[in-house]
């Protein structure tokens, strides 16, 4: 690109900054410098084609002409233990030291659309999230908070939609106009195939209620985010930056050809896809991973899907810090660990973020560790300067060349992806790789690489392979009695005896008869919410169609 074009671009993007609405902050160094809101090339730069201006195509600088200074990212805490009294606790406790939204973690049995008393549940009620049976539990876990005013993501796949009834039921119970809300349900059942196991029925069941949901989402609740697409669970699982980049996004451009197959208006239904990435702890390679993401996306929804608008050519991503990062052993270099990794979800431009807390590896948060965790974000926001400037390594010649590299390396695993499906569609080679089994095998291959590269010592973690002497105390972590179970189980019992059979039993059959007749399911579905039906009635209700999935054995 020529002097000429970039001065002409840079122009371009001054007008949309001063037309953008702008936080009113003190955007200076330390030492009292004046800081400026972009910084770029001044003569002729080749790279800037690739690069672009923030809040432009392809948006590998950001989706916002301000960055940051129009809006900071929201601090979105992932909390959720014991029952929905507990949690709803520990959720006023976020709002009120200064959390922006709230991340819902369900328990096991709930992640699999199960009943806190079904037998199968045994032992894991409220154990690693939060226990939701009926939309009354809804109504306990939100008491107190305005579901019409804060924006909640829930992180459950298999029994999502089931699950996004529960939650507008409880807004409804509230009062709040519910064609309004604005959250984010997880949903993303692909990836649970590739990575994270929490599935119901083979695929085309879960793609039917998906592809229900963003119909009805579509129509009646236009600002809820009805997907969103985690990378997240992939890179957990031992995934690299690269495989967790493309595995993602080849999900994603699944969900868009699903949408296209409803003859869905992908200028409305791109906007309400939105994404979760690890951030992961090599500093630079996770910030060149979150740039590349926004411009694949912006040029495969562009090129392949025919996408025009900037709504829907952006991508909007939540991030993690990396648990699998976290150690045992010395726990509380935990905490810097999370510092470095959530600063380089910020610097590479994150929409959302939650920091893990030090003690995660061992068990759920205290309220301690989750506080030191929430205090590391304010920390970052309030003193560093990083809401100064938009994308203020842009430019890096390193950052530019590991950005370049890991786009090549998403783009040769898309093309691998195509050809299992015979070179037609995304989605026909998402399936046959997962039946296959080969996304399971290219994980498993890589973790194991790196397994051998931390015995070797060629990798190093400090209190792990390296520097282990002892570091700190013994820490008080959280527990959750066993009497919470007992009590969810009772309570089940209790809720069942005192609803209405009838309504239950009609709303359920209404459901089954609408996937029969390939109708929504989803007004059925809430009325059967409405009813109290419970998680484990409503996802079984559809077994005797669809079945149960059952992962192919792999050697």
């Amino acid at each position: 690109m020529d002097a000429e074009q970039i001065a002409e671009g840079r122009a371009r993007w001054q007008a949309r900054y001063d037309a953008a609405r702008k936080s009113e902050r003190d955007y200076t160094t330390l030492s009292g410098t004046d800081v400026e809101p972009l910084y770029g090339p001044t003569g002729a730069d080749d790279r800037m084609e690739r690069i672009g201006w923030p809040g432009e195509y392809p948006f590998t600088r950001g989706i916002h002409p301000t960055g940051y200074r129009g809006k900071p990212w929201t601090i979105r805490q992932f909390a959720g233990f014991g029952n929905a009294k507990q949690t709803n606790e520990r959720y006023k406790m976020i709002l009120a030291e200064g959390g922006g939204g709230l991340s819902v973690a369900f328990d096991m049995p709930t992640l699999m659309g199960r009943d806190s008393d079904d037998e199968r549940a045994l032992g894991e009620v409220g154990h690693c999230g939060v226990a939701i049976d009926s939309a009354a539990d809804m109504d306990v876990l939100f008491d107190g908070i305005d579901l019409a005013a804060t924006t909640t993501s829930m992180t459950i796949s298999g029994p999502a939609v089931p699950v996004f009834c529960m939650y507008v039921v409880a807004a409804e119970r509230q009062g709040a106009d519910v064609n309004k809300l604005n959250g984010t349900l997880q949903t993303d059942i692909f990836k649970e195939y590739i990575a994270q196991k929490e599935w119901i029925y083979p695929p085309q069941g879960h793609l039917k209620l998906i592809g229900d949901l963003m119909e009805y989402v579509a129509h009646d609740v236009p600002a809820y985010k009805p997907l969103s697409v985690s990378g997240y669970h992939i890179r957990e699982a031992g995934a690299t930056a690269a495989q967790e980049l493309a595995f993602t996004l080849a999900d994603g451009f699944g969900y868009v050809e699903l949408g296209l197959s409803r003859g869905l208006d992908i200028e409305q239904f791109a906007p309400g896809l939105s994404f979760f990435f690890d951030a992961h702890i090599d500093f630079f390679e996770e910030i060149a991973k979150l740039r590349a993401a926004r411009r694949i996306w912006a040029r495969w929804l562009r090129e392949v899907y025919g996408a025009c608008t900037t709504k829907a050519l952006s991508l909007r991503f939540h991030t993690q810090t990396a648990g699998v990062s976290l150690t045992a052993q010395q726990p509380d270099n935990n905490i810097v660990r999370t510092a470095v990794e959530a600063m380089a979800a910020i610097l590479a431009g994150t929409n959302s973020l939650h920091t893990n807390a030090l003690d995660e590896v061992l068990a759920l948060p205290s309220a301690h560790a989750a506080q030191i965790a929430l205090r590391t974000q304010q920390v970052i926001a309030e003193e560093t300067g990083v809401l100064n400037v938009a994308d203020p390594l842009g430019g890096s010649w390193y950052v530019e060349a590991l950005t370049d590299r890991i786009e090549a390396e998403a783009e040769m695993i898309f093309a691998r992806i195509k050809e299992f499906g015979g070179d037609t569609t995304i989605t026909s080679g998402l399936l046959r790789g997962i039946e296959d089994g080969w996304f399971i095998g290219e994980i498993a291959d890589s973790a194991f690489a790196y397994q051998v590269a931390l015995e070797k010592g060629d990798k190093r973690v400090v209190g792990v392979n390296t520097l282990t002497g002892d570091v700190g105390d013994e820490l008080a972590i959280l527990r959750v009695s066993h009497e919470v179970e007992l009590e969810q189980r009772a309570l089940v019992v209790q809720r069942r005896a005192a609803r209405d059979q009838g309504a239950v039993d009609a709303a359920l059959a209404r459901m089954v008869a609408a996937a029969e007749a390939d109708e929504n399911t989803v007004p059925a579905m809430l009325d059967a919410a409405r009813a109290e039906a419970t998680l484990g009635e409503i996802c079984n209700a559809f077994k005797p169609m669809w079945g149960e999935y059952r992962e192919a054995a792999r050697f």
